[in-house]
Parts: structure tokens; C-alpha cells; sequence
């Protein structure tokens, strides 16, 4: 757990005259007449163990300096930082380097790689500061560079390497150290689009495995909206909102995050994942088909998921096959189930489900890789997340061609 209180960053004026700065009515402007710069200020976080945490900001928000002070590359002018329960400002020389390889590993922008060494090295260098003996260093740098797609590249140099495969080495590396909080800005930005979505979909396989605590630093809202468990949007060094992705493209909590949201494609920036829950009914297969079928009437529904001990999702079960069970005697649900019902992963956009929805007696199920039921998305919760206007080339609204908007245009009608 990272636990920020209080934390603000004064550059261009020594520590004491910084603080005094901090102290008075009007901390702002007290900072700009004495020559100096308030990059961050008083921000209040916590960030949970196995969280996807991103900051989000324009240029000159606050948000690497924010970053910078989770690792001590920054020291805080006034505040705290604890991570576990260690307070970063209370660590110097060896204690705070040991924390950098131990606990914490940063992802930069620009690679940060060492031409002169082998990918493999590169990928182990952590761990080569570390002291980590070679045979160790080599096994853990194998498996980091697995990881990430690269096995059959570890004899290879940076040089010979596109820009997108050496972020796979800066992202190795960080994996290797086995830190676990990963501090990533902005590490995207600097490449193409596709190659930019490659890694975007690598890190959340990785997260879905490995369960790091992750601070990510973007500018860009689309990347926030994809990866972040939650998002806090910065300005002028403070935090302007924070929130889910959902709570702040759907309740804006100013008119400047409005302006920042406005242009964002929601049936491709939301997921499944976002937008899913608790289904209705739900039973275990052992269940007897007569307690369900009543269940399925009080709830004046159609079908039920059937589930097994582990949460897999192994069917559903109508009312029409519930009660032909019933008058054959059944005692489990094994002959009711149907498969009249669809699966989406959790991390599918909107505009993957808008035909699909409302096919079924059921809502579409929402599985992970082992195909455990997570939730549902009824008809209705697609359609209120999608509820915003939608403009026509004159601004005056009009009709869509996409079957999600155009549904959602017919309920508001």
C-alpha cells in the first residue's frame, strides 16, 4: 500500500523559505512571487496493494514530480510518503537504495537501456546491482523477458531492437527485481499507436498474473480509461478529481474535467468490466431444480446462471427446462442447462457489445480466463453508460448508425 499525505513539491527556493511559502493564506502565489515553482501541491492519496493507479495530467501538472516522489528521485518539501508502512522520508544513502531495487522499480519514457550490454543483461541489471549472484540474475532475466514476449532475444542488443520491443526490455527489468511497486511515466507515449496498444494489452495480462501495485503517469485520457483501476486527474499540481473511469467520464467533477472528457469515445473507452453487475440469480449445479424454479419465478425472471463449486460457469437454466427437470424427477441442475446465453471477457469495449445485448434470457455473462462468472451486463446498464448526447456535424443531435447509440437514443425518445 502507498500512503501519500499531505505532499508538496516547491521548486527554485531553498526548503525553509519553501515551507514558509506553504504556510500562508495564499501558498500559490506566495511560491510565484518569490521566484519559485509549486509543482505539487498537497495532494492526499492512498493507493491500494495490486491496484492499477493512474495519474493523469496535461503537461506541467504535477503528475512525473508526483511520480518521482513515490522513489525518492524527488524529495517532498513538506508531507509524507509510506510504502508498506515505510516512510520514504526517513531513508538515505544505502537504506534508500536498497528500496529502489528491492521494493520499488521505475519504467521510463525513454527505455533507459544500456547499449553496450545484451538484453539479458539489461533485463538482470537490477538485479546486478543488487549483488543477485549470475546463475539467479540469468534465470530470473529469462523469465522476466518471457514475460514480455521476448525468450529468443536475450543475446541481442538494444540496437537491434524497435522501440516498442526495448520498452519490453525496460518492462523486464522491472519485473525482475520482483519489486512490488512498479512506477511507470509515461513509458508509452514515445511509440506508435499500434505498437502503444500492444503494450497496453501486455501490461494488463501481466497485472492479471502478477498482481503489482502500478502507478502509471499518461496524458492521454483514452490509456487512463483502459488501464487505470482508478484515475486521478491533475492540475496545476493538485489532484482535480479522482475516481474510477466511469465516476469521472460520467460525473465530471468540474467544468475543466469536463472539457478533458468531452471528446472521448465511450463504446471504446469502457469495458465490460466497468459497466458489469451482480447477476440476479445465479445457483450452484448441485442445487434441486424445484428451489431454483421458485427462486426464478419470485424474481419474475427467465433464466438463471448455473455455476459449479468453483464459480465456473457451466450453463443457464430456463424456467421452461427448470420445470421439465422438475416433473422428471431431477435432483441437480445438470438437465436443465442451455447455452442460451453469450460470454464477453472483462476487458471488451462497449462497441463489442452493443449486438449482442438483449438476445438472451439472460444478461450477457462477463467470465475471466478460467471462465469463473465475474457479473453481468444487462441491457439497461449498457444503455446508461452510454447515456450522453450525441452530437450531429452541427451540434444540434441527431441519429447514429451504432446500434449501442442508437438504442440508447430510442429509450430517451
Amino acid at each position: 500500500m502507498i500512503e501519500i499525505q499531505e505532499l508538496s513539491r516547491v521548486f527554485g527556493l531553498g526548503d525553509d523559505a519553501a515551507r514558509r511559502a506553504l504556510a500562508t493564506e495564499n501558498p500559490v502565489g506566495t511560491v510565484r512571487a518569490a521566484g519559485g515553482h509549486l509543482a505539487v501541491h498537497d495532494v492526499d492519496l492512498t493507493i491500494e496493494r495490486g491496484e492499477l493507479f493512474v495519474v493523469m495530467g496535461l503537461s506541467g501538472s504535477g503528475k512525473s514530480t508526483l511520480i518521482r516522489m513515490l522513489n525518492g528521485l524527488v524529495r517532498p518539501t513538506t508531507g509524507r510518503v509510506r510504502i508498506d508502512g515505510q516512510d520514504l522520508l526517513t531513508l538515505r544513502g544505502a537504506a534508500l537504495q536498497t528500496m529502489r531495487n528491492r521494493t520499488v522499480s521505475m519504467v521510463f519514457q525513454n527505455f533507459g537501456l544500456l547499449p553496450h550490454k545484451s538484453v539479458r543483461d539489461n533485463a538482470g541489471y537490477g538485479l546486478s546491482v543488487r549483488g543477485v549472484n549470475r546463475r539467479e540474475r540469468r534465470e530470473r532475466a529469462d523469465w522476466a523477458l518471457a514475460e514480455v514476449g521476448l525468450a529468443d532475444w536475450g543475446d541481442r542488443f538494444p540496437g537491434e531492437l524497435s522501440g516498442g520491443m526495448q520498452q519490453r526490455v525496460g518492462l523486464a527489468r522491472a519485473l525482475a527485481t520482483d519489486a512490488e511497486v512498479l512506477l511507470m511515466d509515461e513509458p508509452y507515449s514515445a511509440l506508435d499507436p499500434l505498437i502503444r496498444t500492444e503494450m497496453q494489452d501486455l501490461l494488463l495480462r501481466l497485472q492479471s498474473e502478477l498482481h503489482r501495485t502500478i502507478v502509471f503517469v499518461t496524458h492521454d485520457l483514452n490509456e487512463a480509461v483502459k488501464l487505470g483501476d482508478r484515475v486521478m486527474v491533475m492540475r496545476d499540481g493538485r489532484s482535480a478529481q479522482l475516481g474510477t473511469a466511469l465516476d469521472i467520464i460520467n460525473a465530471p467533477a468540474d467544468g475543466y474535467i469536463r472539457d478533458f472528457t468531452a471528446g472521448i469515445d465511450r463504446t471504446r473507452a469502457l469495458t465490460a468490466e466497468m459497466i458489469l453487475r451482480e447477476p440476479l440469480l445465479s445457483a450452484r449445479v448441485v442445487e434441486h431444480p424445484e428451489d431454483v424454479l421458485v427462486r426464478l419465478e419470485n424474481a419474475e425472471a427467465n433464466g438463471v446462471f448455473v455455476l459449479d463449486d468453483d464459480g465456473v460457469l457451466l450453463g443457464i437454466a430456463r424456467d421452461d427446462t427448470l420445470a421439465h427437470a422438475v416433473r422428471h424427477r431431477a435432483t441437480t441442475l445438470h438437465p436443465a442447462l442451455v447455452d442460451d446465453y453469450e460470454t464477453v471477457a472483462r476487458d471488451r469495449p462497449l462497441t463489442e457489445l452493443c449486438r449482442r445485448v438483449g438476445q438472451w434470457p439472460v444478461p450477457l455473462a462477463v467470465v475471466d480466463d478460467q471462465y469463473r462468472l465475474l457479473g453481468v451486463v444487462p441491457r439497461a446498464a449498457l444503455l446508461a453508460a452510454l447515456a450522453t448526447p450525441v452530437p450531429d456535424i452541427d451540434g444540434r443531435g441527431g441519429s447514429s448508425d451504432d446500434p449501442c447509440v442508437a438504442q440508447e437514443e430510442a429509450v430517451r425518445a
